[in-house]
Order: structure tokens, then sequence, then C-alpha cells
């Protein structure tokens, strides 16, 4: 495809385009990273589902198959597979003695190791861009290479060839029966997950400022001081209760009674 060519597809077509070019080879490299047949179809098409969210910056990207290759790796080998259900029972191995000793080799390996063998040995990369897929430097992924293939020598002696070992990856990842879907499911099932996404995230935020609202409508606008529970009093003496009059007492009472608190001799007093 030229670049003139290029520019006169639709998002659509550029992005059909890239799938049924790099599609049925990344399934066929993930399955030698995870030797599964399902989670290698998952990952590529988790990885073009990412691509066509963002495919304004995966269509200018330098190396687009490359973009999605990364992406789909990421995935295969993320640890939390190991978690779910569906992929805690193996899968069948290889019918053939041969591709299930290599594939038994490439699963021993440290998924960083593996990966780094079938850029190089599988895909054909070079060294310095299987350093820089691997996010390593170049003596790194020197290092991960040899001792990889150290180690798949080891368990398989008859792949301590590299030309060898190459037609062997070759070999075991197409005489497995590896598909992927068409394009447009992939484009409408990606586009369906966005759609979910959003409204999850969209239904989250008004949730959470739902229950900020009535967070500050019922929360308190003042300190309450907490009251002390009653407790009783002791030691303090009883109060002095009223008890009968004496004689004297009671004619104070009696004179007191029948003087006129507020007669004449209040308002016009005697002359002194």
């Amino acid at each position: 495809m030229t670049r003139n060519t290029a520019l006169s597809l639709t998002p659509d077509q550029a992005f059909d385009a890239l799938y049924a070019f790099c599609a049925p080879a990344l399934v066929r490299q993930t399955y030698l990273l995870t030797g599964r047949r399902e989670l290698a179809r998952e990952a590529v098409e988790r990885a073009f589902q990412a691509a066509w969210q963002r495919w304004p910056e995966v269509a200018r990207d330098r190396d687009p198959g490359g973009w999605v290759r990364a992406t789909a790796y990421e995935y295969a080998l993320s640890p939390w597979h190991g978690f779910r259900p569906r992929y805690r029972t193996p899968e069948p191995p290889p019918a053939d003695p041969d591709a299930r000793a290599l594939l038994n080799a490439l699963l021993r390996l440290p998924p960083s190791y593996r990966r780094t063998l079938v850029l190089y040995d599988g895909v054909g990369l070079d060294l310095p861009e299987t350093a820089a897929e691997t996010e390593a430097s170049t003596p790194a992924a020197a290092g991960r290479l040899t001792r990889a293939r150290e180690a798949v020598a080891a368990q398989v002696p008859e792949l301590a060839d590299p030309a060898a070992l190459h037609r062997r990856l070759m070999e075991l990842a197409s005489t497995e029966r590896l598909r992927a879907d068409a394009p447009t499911t992939v484009r409408a099932s990606g586009e369906r997950r966005n759609v979910f996404w959003t409204r999850a995230a969209i239904a989250f935020t008004v949730a959470i400022i739902g229950a900020t609202g009535l967070t500050l409508r019922s929360a308190p606008t003042h300190y309450e001081a907490p009251v002390a529970p009653a407790q009783a009093v002791r030691g303090v003496p009883p109060a002095p209760a009223l008890g009968p009059l004496s004689p004297t007492e009671a004619t104070l009472r009696a004179k007191l009674r029948g003087e006129a608190a507020n007669g004449p001799e209040r308002l016009a007093p005697s002359p002194g």
C-alpha cells in the first residue's frame, strides 16, 4: 500500500487494512507467548480495539503494526489472567510431540525472556528493535536472548541452532488452528466497550456528586459538645426545711401582715 493510497482511505478502511495485514500473524505470536488459543485471540482483539479508540494517534505512528503488537504482547503477558476462572484450566497441548516440547520450553521461560525470544527469533526483529519494544537496553535484551536460547536448548537440544529454532517457532505457530475475528466485529465490539465504560464513568461521577451533596446537606454546621451523663452528687448536706413558728415569730408575722405596706404612710409621710 503506497502512502497516497493510505491517505485516500477512510479511517475504517485504513483500520481494516491494518487488521487484515497484522492480526493473523499476531494471533500466532501471542499463542507462542501464552500457549492458549483463546487468550491469544483475545489479546489481539483488545489491542486492535485500543488502536481503534486511539486511531488518529496510531495512524500517524511510525510503525502502527508495532504499536498494536506491543499492546497485544502486554495484554497477553499480564499476570492477572491467572486469576480468571476461564484460564485456570490448561488447554490441550499440541498433538505433535516436538511442538509440545517446544511450547513447554517456551512457557517455562520468564515472560521477559519469552517475549525477547519471540520478537527476535520468531518475528525477526533486530536486536535494537527488540530492545526498544521490550523497553530494555540493547545489552539487557542481548542477555535475555542468550539465556532464553540456552534454556530452550537445554530442554530441546536440537534447537541450539538459531535457524532451527526460528523454523520450529514458525511451524508451531502455523500448525495450530488459530483464528481472528473480522475487523468490523472488532471495531463494533470496541465501540460498544467504549460506550459502556463511558456510561459507567458518567454514572460513577453522578453517584459521587450525589453522595457529596447529601453529605453536605446532612452534615452538622457547628460543633455541639456532648452532654455528660447525669450523676448523683454525694456529700452535700440537705437544705434545711422551715419548721413551725415560735410564738414571737407568729406575733411578728401577724403584725407585718396587719400593717399596710403601700398605705398613705408611704405616699405622704408624717412631718418629722
